[in-house]
């Protein structure tokens, strides 16, 4: 959508019959709901510390979007049509077999039962269907949007409406806690779980560390001792994982070494190929869902349909799946040609690094391109939230994220932002609750809008 999409004098009046009704309150819906002070309460829990909000502010301060995304009930069903039809294949053994024949030997053992926490299904709406741009296998922003969803006040929801979102914060943490718990169960153990070190590199230094210690804490809560740890600062002796004295139970992995083959990630190689420590996620799952070669199969009715996979499946498949391929030197030209429709990602890649838009593509990155390893994949755009105010309206892009635990989906946020990828730089952008409404719901809320009398492009008295 173009600025000049909006009229600027009642948002609401610029209706779009090609659009969904939930795509035109993003449009016309100026209201700012989050509370900073009911914020700083959230990420202060009952200890009444400052800190973690103070930290925010000042390493990441566009981590919390002042707005809400909407989309339609429709899409929020669609969203895990989607999500059961792709687990549905990935528990194929042949397509296991398939992806997992080139993989290093780390991935194709087992996990010891262990599936894998806070797996990030990334969307791009597209109408009443979906665009998937991607599997992670480790996606943050889960405990942020707990947290975040105890901030939001007004805009556009009934009192009802918002405590019930209010309520699935402290059900979402409830849902984490047995998540990883059950995880301790999945891997045989049967000693109650006492200790979890959250690991990454360097983890103080992290963009989202504020989110690790908000993970500490809800263990603490919930009597699991918690570190925050280097992976160079564990150790592996006498088959066991130690962070210092303390023995490990259970590794929350926040590692991009997927693989662990990093040198000081050692120890929990070892205690992992020895099965003396729980690790999740882990290298298998990252294999089977998030390598992103694996799109080239899933977006494929041909390989599909040589999976055995139901012809109802692949349907779903093809229609919310954008179809990808790799980029060889056979089909070089003809991407080249086509560049201005495709995404170049890294196979290995998270985190946006190294990922190109086409139109944007000079010779000399598509050359770096033909020397990697990368897919092309079909360019579904993200959607767009109005930003701004009513009389000076911008937009920003956003995208859906899923948090999916054993083939549930337990939380979907958006992640507002400008440019190519989310980034968390964006002023107005970043995490944003998610709200599912049905059509008539939305035609309401922009009736509301259209009857401002004030012109702020507002439905809810309290931002007036």
């Amino acid at each position: 959508m173009r600025n000049s999409d909006i009229v600027t004098d009642n948002p609401a009046s610029n209706y779009d019959s090609t659009r969904l009704p939930a795509e035109q309150l993003n449009s016309s819906c100026f209201c700012s709901s989050l509370d900073k002070s009911a914020l700083k309460s959230a990420l202060s829990g009952e200890v009444h510390d400052d800190m973690l909000f103070e930290l925010i502010e000042e390493r990441c301060p566009f981590l919390f979007s002042a707005r809400p995304v909407f989309i339609s009930r429709t899409q929020a069903d669609r969203i895990e049509e989607v999500v059961r039809a792709l687990e549905s294949v990935i528990e194929l053994p042949a397509y296991r077999e398939l992806v997992l024949a080139d993989a290093p030997d780390i991935a194709k053992r087992g996990a010891g039962g262990a599936r894998g926490v806070f797996f990030g299904y990334d969307f791009h709406p597209d109408g009443a269907n979906l665009g998937l741009i991607e599997i992670n296998t480790n996606a943050g922003g889960a405990m942020l949007n707990a947290a975040m969803a105890r901030a939001h006040r007004t805009c556009c929801l009934d009192d009802k409406q918002l405590a019930q979102a209010i309520l699935s914060s402290a059900m979402f943490e409830d849902k984490i806690v047995q998540m990883f718990r059950a995880e301790w169960a999945a891997a045989g153990q049967t000693a109650p779980l006492r200790t979890i070190a959250i690991v990454d590199t360097q983890p103080q230094q992290q963009f989202l560390y504020p989110e690790f210690l908000l993970f500490q804490r809800l263990f603490a809560k919930n009597d699991i001792n918690a570190v925050i740890a280097d992976p160079g600062e564990l150790t592996f002796k006498d088959s066991v994982l130690w962070f210092g004295e303390m023995k490990i139970d259970l590794v929350y992995n926040r590692l991009t070494d997927f693989m662990l083959e990093a040198p000081e990630s050692r120890a929990l190689h070892d205690a992992y190929c020895q099965d003396a420590v729980v690790l999740t996620p882990h290298p298998h799952a990252h294999a089977v869902y998030a390598n992103k070669r694996n799109l080239t199969i899933l977006s494929d009715a041909t390989a599909l349909e040589a999976l055995g996979v139901p012809q109802a499946t692949i349907d779903i498949l093809i229609a919310n799946v954008p179809f990808t391929e790799s980029v060889t030197s056979d089909n070089a030209e003809r991407l080249w040609n086509e560049r201005r429709n495709l995404f170049f990602k890294p196979i290995a890649g998270y985190g946006g690094r190294a990922a190109y838009r086409g139109d944007k593509v000079t010779k000399r990155v598509w050359q770096e391109i033909l020397s990697g390893e990368y897919i092309a994949q079909r360019v579904v755009t993200p959607g767009v939230r109005v930003a701004g105010t009513a009389d000076n309206p911008e937009t920003l892009k956003f995208d859906l994220r899923s948090y999916v635990y054993n083939g549930q989906v337990q939380w979907t946020a958006a992640r507002v932002y400008q440019g190519q990828t989310t980034n968390f730089r964006t002023p107005g952008g970043g995490f944003a609750p998610v709200y599912s409404l049905g059509d008539t719901d939305v035609a309401t809320k922009l009736a509301a809008i259209s009857a401002a009398v004030d012109g702020t492009g507002c439905c809810a008295s309290e931002c007036k």
